[in-house]
């Protein structure tokens, strides 16, 4: 399986943008009884807030490879959702369903790590228990990850897991 990441170009946006379309509706399951998620009367969700992540050298945008078919997307940043004084956090990490449970978000959720020293954090949504599963086994398997360490926060601001662990130096 050839896995790759490729920095998504700022006039790619409008691509990752319609990628973005499918990941909100496969999250849009966590928000019922929200109005989070609701369609706009175009019948689209509303654009992601995408124009820092050409601008602030402490934001990532990646398109997800499998072979010659795009797979997916990965945006990574710094904000901590635990508080914590962190280096780079996973903001959001999408793959096609029909390459799901093949090995493909895990190589590239490994590649999206090896692309950054530090302290990482990956928070997860409390009720996308299939995404905890993932992302521990995916941390566990990462080569060179340490400190690793979970903590549950039910805040205002969050309510989920949230893990934590170091790379490089």
């Amino acid at each position: 399986m050839n896995v790759r990441l490729e920095p998504v170009l700022r006039e790619q946006e409008p691509v990752l943008q319609n990628l973005m379309q499918f990941y909100i509706h496969d999250f849009s399951e966590f928000w019922a009884g929200t109005s989070k998620g609701d369609l706009q009367a175009d019948g689209r969700f509303e654009a992601y807030p995408l124009a820092s992540y050409w601008t602030d050298p402490n934001r990532a945008a990646w398109f997800i490879w499998r072979g010659d078919i795009l797979a997916g997307f990965a945006l990574v940043n710094d904000h901590a959702h635990s508080g914590q004084a962190i280096d780079h956090s996973v903001a959001e990490f999408f793959v096609l369903r029909k390459h799901r449970g093949s090995g493909v978000a895990a190589d590239a959720a490994h590649q999206v790590f090896a692309a950054r020293s530090g302290l990482w954090e990956v928070a997860v949504a409390r009720k996308n228990t299939a995404a905890l599963r993932f992302w521990r086994r995916a941390v566990a398997t990462t080569p060179g990850a340490t400190e690793i360490r979970e903590i549950d926060l039910a805040t205002p601001e969050w309510d989920g897991p949230i893990i934590l662990f170091r790379l490089g130096g």
